[in-house]
């Protein structure tokens, strides 16, 4: 079965920056399906943090009733929340529908919104799976959230927190996970984007991803705004560069994953691509084997004046195909900034 992988879609961004809204973008992923048996949306496709639910669901709607609409009733659409759109399960999940299983299928109707969301979707035969979904029995698929719990702050972009706080251990189950009560990070930006004027959300929004872009391994220093150097260079030295991963490898553990393959997204870095070295890639021992989808976002700060690939470039995504090791790919990279933006 050939299976597409993507995520960070953020359909509804107030900034605009969510490139599926416009033409280009939405026509190459509409493409990409016709060779695909099953598309994988892995979190963060509708942005519900921002709390402007009815204008970011105006905006998901003509998208994702697009792709269904290009699957068809003979593929399968599987929807796997995130923390930018966990609304779709989060109520149903603490009201009792929560369980110990890692890949626990989510009824389409669990909240009024999911249900909204997987019609539109249809006529593709839709499930929903959260905190993640088995894509095969060594493959693994999760948005990733749950690493921001072994970081401090609670952001993909923290520092590793070593023994600080209270962590889930080994035999840890996802409620442990979706208990913490520590600030998410996640949730002040998408608040700070929401209330303030748009040129101050736009820096907000530039800060994080000076953030999020030095926490990965092997992104080039030049990649990070002149203007904003001062800033960065404050940040860049009160976080571990490469606290992202290592912590996915702690989730795994924690959570009992036995895969040779861990998808995510999450921290809108695509990779491995070609010149990563592959040792970050990694958890302890070589397992599990970790690849992130990138994101579906035109981020300024970190690709502004460059070219496609980059790790960053919007289109990111991850092809499953028979008798290949799962690969991180670029659905967008013939496109340019003019036709993103």
């Amino acid at each position: 079965m050939r299976t597409l992988v993507v995520s960070d879609l953020h359909l509804g961004n107030r900034l605009g920056r969510d490139v599926l809204r416009r033409a280009p973008g939405r026509d190459a992923l509409l493409r990409a399906l016709d060779d695909v048996d099953r598309l994988v949306l892995l979190g963060d496709i509708v942005e519900l943090l921002e709390e402007r639910r009815p204008q970011a669901m105006a905006v998901a709607e003509p998208v994702l009733r697009a792709i269904g609409a290009r699957l068809g009733p003979s593929r399968e659409a599987i929807v796997v929340p995130g923390n930018h759109d966990r609304a779709f399960v989060r109520p149903w999940w603490h009201a009792g529908g929560a369980s110990a299983a890692v890949d626990g299928e989510i009824p389409r109707d669990a909240t009024p919104d999911l249900a909204e969301v997987t019609s539109w979707l249809e006529p593709a035969r839709v499930r929903v799976h959260y905190p993640g979904v088995w894509l095969s029995p060594g493959v693994w698929a999760t948005h990733g959230h749950y690493l921001d719990r072994h970081l401090l702050p609670e952001s993909a972009f923290g520092i590793a927190r070593g023994l600080l706080g209270r962590l889930p251990r080994a035999g840890a189950t996802p409620l442990e996970y979706e208990q913490s009560r520590a600030l998410s990070v996640s949730r002040l930006e998408a608040l700070l984007t929401r209330w303030l004027p748009r040129p101050l959300a736009a820096l907000a929004d530039d800060a994080a991803e000076a953030l999020r872009a030095a926490t990965m391994p092997r992104v080039p220093q030049r990649l990070l705004s002149q203007r904003t150097a001062t800033l960065n260079a404050m940040l860049l030295g009160l976080q571990m560069r490469r606290a992202s991963i290592p912590a996915l490898a702690r989730v795994a553990h924690r959570l009992g994953i036995d895969a040779e393959w861990v998808l995510f997204g999450h921290v809108h870095r695509r990779g491995p691509l070609v010149g990563d070295d592959a040792r970050h890639w990694r958890g302890p021992g070589g397992r599990p084997r970790i690849v992130n989808t990138g994101s579906w976002v035109y981020e300024p700060l970190l690709v502004h004046r460059a070219r496609a690939p980059h790790p960053y470039w919007p289109g990111g995504a991850v092809a499953l195909e028979p008798g290949r090791e799962p690969r991180a790919i670029g659905l967008l990279d013939r496109l340019d900034a003019t036709e993103l933006r």
